[in-house]
């Protein structure tokens, strides 16, 4: 299959209106076409990447994609200035069309590393990384961060961060709008334990009208989405999408204006079968394809049937497309009987 390497196709629309949010272990390539599938303007972010692996890594296995995938961003973690802007050129070298800076996770990994949420706390770090990025390419680079961490939990604080980031030319922050504990939560419970304060980005936002803000954090309808967009520039949502993935198919139509039909679910499923065929000829397993659209009939007759099917055959060695064929008949079967 042709993929993505080097820069070879116009630069794409970045609109970052409706964006899915970077998610480890999840947010793969095949996760990512799969998306795309159900829209065409929603602004796809890759796992976060280490600037070590990159480095030192296998670069293809984390650098690679889709043409289909487009737009697209990488999403880093580092924290110094010049294996930043290393891995920075690399990305635009492959193709992508953003490089997003993690400054928001809070799991002791990358803590260790000074990578993620524990930067927020080093503003003129951050800021020295994204101005070395921004000297090596010409794509946007850009900040995702919490509204603050453990005890730097202030207004000030936070806009001290904004601020001093943004005075190196970076025009976009995705806002996370929960504050991160780095001791004593674990990253599962830092998505959910810590409240929510859309206003406080609202805020950030209106003392900074220059600046491209989007927030991130508990948006779990287009609804929400909607009535988030009054009052900044976008929206990320993350574990939402990954459930319940047939959503982001009236993002196009709802956020963007676009004047086409919505995909069924069976036209999507037709489209992935194709996908899934080509890769599986190339020697990858079924079962790193499925695992993402287990939620597609989330809240649909036959949705449970649908994903007990898959997630108990797909792994077995040698499944292929009739264990996809075998689930959407049994999902035909019920909705239509």
């Amino acid at each position: 299959m042709l993929r993505t390497h080097r820069r070879t196709h116009p630069s794409a629309d970045l609109s970052r209106r409706f964006c899915a949010a970077p998610m480890m272990d999840l947010s793969d390539t095949h996760c990512r076409y799969f998306w795309r599938l159900l829209s065409k303007h929603t602004l796809l972010y890759t796992e976060m990447v280490t600037t070590g692996a990159l480095i030192h890594g296998d670069r293809p296995r984390h650098l690679d994609f889709h043409p289909a995938e487009h737009p697209l961003a990488l999403q880093l973690g580092g924290s110094n200035p010049a294996e930043l802007a290393e891995c920075a050129r690399m990305a635009e070298d492959w193709g992508y069309d953003e490089v997003n800076l993690n400054c928001g996770c809070p799991s002791d990994r990358v803590q260790n590393n000074r990578i993620g949420a524990c930067l927020m706390t080093e503003p003129e770090r951050v800021a020295e990384c994204i101005a070395a990025m921004q000297q090596a390419v010409t794509i946007p680079i850009t900040v995702k961060h919490r509204i603050g961490v453990d005890d730097m939990d202030s207004e000030e604080g936070l806009a001290h961060f904004v601020d001093t980031v943004a005075a190196t030319g970076c025009r976009t922050f995705i806002v996370h709008a929960r504050k991160a504990w780095l001791q004593g939560l674990s990253p599962k419970e830092n998505r959910t334990i810590p409240p929510l304060d859309y206003d406080r980005v609202k805020r950030l936002k209106q003392a900074r009208p220059d600046l491209e803000i989007i927030v991130n954090g508990g948006i779990n309808t287009l609804e929400q989405s909607e009535t988030l967009l009054r009052d900044l520039d976008g929206v990320m949502l993350g574990r939402e999408i990954y459930a319940n993935p047939y959503l982001l198919a009236e993002v196009d139509h709802r956020l963007f204006g676009a004047d086409r039909p919505i995909a069924t679910r069976e036209e999507i499923l037709d489209a992935f079968e194709d996908y899934i065929g080509t890769r599986l000829a190339e020697g990858v397993s079924l079962k790193y394809m499925t695992r993402h659209i287990l939620g597609l009939y989330q809240g649909r007759p036959g949705g449970r049937k649908f994903r007990r099917i898959i997630s108990e055959q797909a792994f077995k060695p040698g499944a292929g497309l009739e264990v996809l064929k075998k689930a959407r008949e049994e999902v035909s079967l019920i909705e239509y009987s």
